[in-house]
């Protein structure tokens, strides 16, 4: 592997795109190659940012593109039987199953039967090229907006991903699984795009589990953009559970319109470096977002949440609540932003991060921030950063309780106010119970999730 500064590995990846700018565009409508040719001007003028950008500021990507690795700009034939490469860890989580492999949907996917009439979902690159008026309204609308130079890069390198369409007045009683591998031969660096349009009236869950099936080096850059509908309800919960040479990149940019509630839950459970970035724009009134998140790192691991959400009109409701706990070397950042434009009037908008360091080089940094340009609004934040409270457990010991096993109480109690939130019951009991375990060491990587690997190869042929 050759070392690269930030500015040679910014030309090569310009370099690559320009290369293969004609497989890139190949088989993909003229909205998508529009949105490409934007973004990667937007790209090519800032690179690949540094912590001279106010947004990467606590998180270094020099080292992440310094290796090399290879790009997938078409599709690649897998033979995979997910059902003998996975054995579930929860037998009870009764789902809607789809799988993607390294950015693409998995064309042999079984079709997913007993969804609501008018349903979709599939492949983005195929629907989009049969079926464009489903989603050239909507493609890169919100991330096209943005300034990040790894959502430009996603634009101007991804073909494919999910498609995630519900038609008004729809629920979807069973949760959608979506399982996200990464697996290759070699080194790969991965762009995947996500699109979900939930109509109104309806209301859908959606569990995404990134996961990697071997041990090479891979970076996974993922957007998805997100648009709810009068009086839609959208769950959204991603657990990311991937080994230590892995980096998960992710963006998720989602409109409300009036009356509708968004709900995240985000779990990282282990990954060498994890960054995910939310742009919450509610533009509607009483629209509300809940935004939660709950990381556990130790060794060497990297986790920063970035989160922003834009307030556009009255009565609206944002509460944004993260927790880490942080062991040995591992370092984490929250960065929270609440905008209060002049017009949201009655706007209720809350934002906690709270924080606790197993070491003393364990490492956090927190940066709440409140824009608020009306005068009748209720905003708060606040952010806490420290160890175990010495009283709490020093409670618990004078009931009788080890010293160990009083912190791990008091750990998962900390952990559990973010697990509680979980709306699906069975996943939400193995969360608890895969955390305890983790804070007490019991888990190998690979079983830091909802799922294991059953270490089965894949077959692969071009």
């Amino acid at each position: 592997m050759t070392e690269k500064d930030n500015y040679t590995a910014s030309n090569e990846i310009i370099e690559l795109y320009l290369n293969n700018k004609a497989i890139y565009e190949e088989g993909c409508p003229e909205f998508m190659n529009t949105a490409r040719h934007r973004s990667f001007e937007k790209f090519q003028y800032h690179g690949i940012p540094s912590r001279k950008n106010e947004s990467y500021k606590y998180t270094d990507l020099r080292p992440v593109f310094q290796n090399d690795f290879q790009v997938l700009p078409r599709y690649v034939n897998h033979s995979v039987d997910l059902h003998s490469i996975f054995r579930c860890n929860v037998p009870q989580l009764n789902t809607h199953l789809v799988l993607l492999i390294n950015g693409w949907y998995y064309r042999k996917n079984q079709k997913i039967d007993q969804l609501p009439d008018g349903v979709i979902v599939g492949s983005l690159n195929q629907i989009a090229n049969e079926h464009p008026q489903l989603i050239d309204n909507y493609y890169n609308q919100l991330a096209g907006e943005s300034s990040d130079p790894i959502a430009n890069l996603n634009t101007t390198l991804a073909k494919d991903g999910l498609f995630f369409f519900i038609p008004d007045n729809t629920i979807i009683e069973k949760p959608v699984q979506i399982i996200n591998l990464m697996f290759s031969p070699s080194n790969t660096f991965a762009n995947q795009r996500n699109l979900f349009i939930i109509g109104k009236n309806s209301e859908a869950t959606v569990v995404l589990c990134d996961h990697t099936l071997n041990h090479n080096y891979y970076i996974l850059n993922n957007v998805s953009e997100c648009y709810l509908n009068s009086d839609a309800r959208f769950n959204f919960c991603t657990i990311q559970n991937q080994h230590n040479g892995a980096v998960n990149l992710t963006h998720f940019f989602s409109s409300l319109s009036t009356n509708s509630q968004l709900n995240t839950n985000a779990l990282i459970l282990n990954g060498g470096l994890v960054r995910n970035t939310h742009n919450i724009v509610l533009n509607s009134e009483h629209a509300q977002a809940n935004l939660h998140g709950l990381a556990l790192a130790d060794e060497n691991q990297h986790v920063d949440n970035s989160v922003v959400v834009e307030h556009r009109f009255p009565n609206g409701t944002s509460n944004q609540r993260y927790k880490y706990i942080l062991d040995e070397q591992s370092s984490g950042s929250f960065t929270g932003q609440i905008h209060v434009f002049p017009d949201a009037q009655k706007t209720e908008a809350y934002q906690k991060n709270n924080n606790i360091l197993l070491s003393d080089q364990a490492e956090m940094n927190t940066k709440p921030l409140l824009i608020i340009h009306a005068d009748d609004v209720r905003c708060s934040h606040g952010a806490t950063v420290g160890i175990i409270d010495e009283d709490a457990l020093f409670y618990l010991r004078t009931r009788g309780i080890g010293e160990e096993e009083a912190r791990l109480m008091i750990l998962y109690a900390f952990a559990d106010e973010i697990i509680a939130e979980i709306n699906v019951p069975v996943l939400r009991e193995r969360m608890e119970e895969l955390v305890d375990k983790r804070l007490r060491g019991e888990l190998s990587p690979c079983q830091r999730c909802a799922l294991t690997c059953a270490h089965e190869p894949l077959s692969r042929s071009s």
